[in-house]
């Protein structure tokens, strides 16, 4: 191939995946502590496996977190409500190590300054309409219509537990079709054959036909495009029974599908004056907002903050040689158009509300809910004006 053609593969996974249990767990603990105490300062991590949650870190609040309830509620909500899974919510033990945030990090954070040092990246590009790299979306569709037609006993043989990938082949840098589709649903035995060791024919042909197709654009497929169903041949056996999870290792899966370069840290369970979390909301929202103004066909941002800093100590704009203007020219126009403090961005994208379990499943970007403020485009006209 030559330059610019390529093959580039994004993997997403389900609600009921033991990491994204363990990122929801978190974040539910994050929600009910802002929604008592705006104030509070939350650092939740969460480990899960067979029969056993462990919800540990440090949370300082004047709230109160019946963590046990919290946890079962959101277990049975994802799904495991039958024995046969495995795991269920009302038979799992649940252990509550919960700390208080060190006074050595509350000083700097106190008066403003961030919550930790690092850097976070941000990224928008036009190959699809939510300004997101083609194949991370059409991953994250995949699962969530995994989750759909399970609730809905559309098919009704499908387990919580589930992943996805979807491989597009680049021609010139443009997407022009998809080369590969991989589902791995977890799934009651009654789809296996007759040698108990695959699913049959029909089930598998039910979950392209209902899961995969409605999701991957027609133009996009063609005689070569290649389907994997459960390639080891069944899926029985998963969630929490079969795998740990832990909140934090899904961090390509929550951002870009590793189109983009991902910044030190993970989002799920860390209040918003952690910077891992609101400069890569921020980044994102400047990125989208350049991209959508005209200022480029793609747009990286990295940010880089001093614990107890307020102001970023860098700004990096990198457009991949399509930008209209000269990249340093853009990065002027950034910091006057956004308050990039840790203050400035809870205040610009109205971060002190409890929306945070809504971000854990299918992504951080790309979803034009109402609680994501940084997928908003209302700094376009400001940015076209100043350019």
């Amino acid at each position: 191939m030559k330059t610019g053609d390529f093959l580039f593969t994004s993997e997403s996974v389900t609600e009921g995946h033991p990491d994204k249990m363990c990122d929801q767990i978190s974040d539910a603990v994050l929600d009910d502590v802002i929604r008592q105490d705006t104030h509070g300062r939350v650092a939740c991590e969460s480990f899960i496996t067979v029969g056993l949650v462990i919800v540990g870190g440090e949370i300082t609040t004047t709230g109160y977190v019946d963590m046990h309830s919290l946890v079962q509620n959101l277990v049975k909500d994802i799904g495991y409500t039958n024995p046969k899974y495995g795991f269920t919510y009302d038979a799992c033990a649940i252990l509550n190590a919960i700390g208080n945030q060190s006074p050595d990090i509350a000083q700097g954070v106190d008066t403003g300054g961030a919550g930790d040092q690092g850097l976070m990246s941000g990224y928008a590009s036009r190959e699809t309409e939510e300004l997101m790299p083609m194949p991370i979306m059409l991953a994250h569709k995949l699962t969530k219509r995994l989750a759909e037609v399970r609730k809905k006993n559309i098919l009704p043989f499908l387990g919580p537990d589930g992943k996805s990938q979807v491989t597009i082949e680049y021609r010139d840098r443009v997407p022009v079709r998809v080369d590969a589709v991989v589902i791995s649903a977890q799934h009651s035995e009654e789809i296996l054959d007759s040698t108990g060791k695959h699913i049959t024919e029909e089930s598998r042909q039910e979950i392209i036909d209902k899961v995969m197709r409605p999701v991957i654009p027609e133009s996009m497929l063609d005689e070569k495009t290649r389907y994997y169903v459960n390639p080891t041949g069944k899926f029985v056996i998963g969630g929490p029974r079969s795998d740990t999870g832990m909140t934090g290792r899904k961090i390509i899966v929550d951002t870009y599908g590793g189109m983009a370069s991902h910044g030190g840290g993970a989002f799920s369970g860390k209040d918003p004056t952690k910077v891992d979390r609101s400069a890569s909301y921020m980044a994102r929202y400047i990125a989208k907002n350049i991209v959508a103004a005209g200022l480029a066909e793609k747009c990286t941002i990295q940010l880089a903050y001093v614990i107890g800093v307020a102001e970023p100590v860098s700004i990096m704009i990198f457009t991949d040689e399509t930008n209209e203007i000269p990249e340093s020219r853009i990065a002027e126009i950034v910091r006057k158009n956004f308050d990039l403090t840790p203050r400035g961005i809870i205040q610009s994208l109205d971060l002190l509300r409890p929306i945070y379990e809504k971000t854990a499943c299918y992504g951080h970007f790309g979803w034009n809910y109402p609680e994501f403020t940084w997928e908003r485009l209302d700094k376009v006209k400001d940015l076209q004006k100043d350019a």
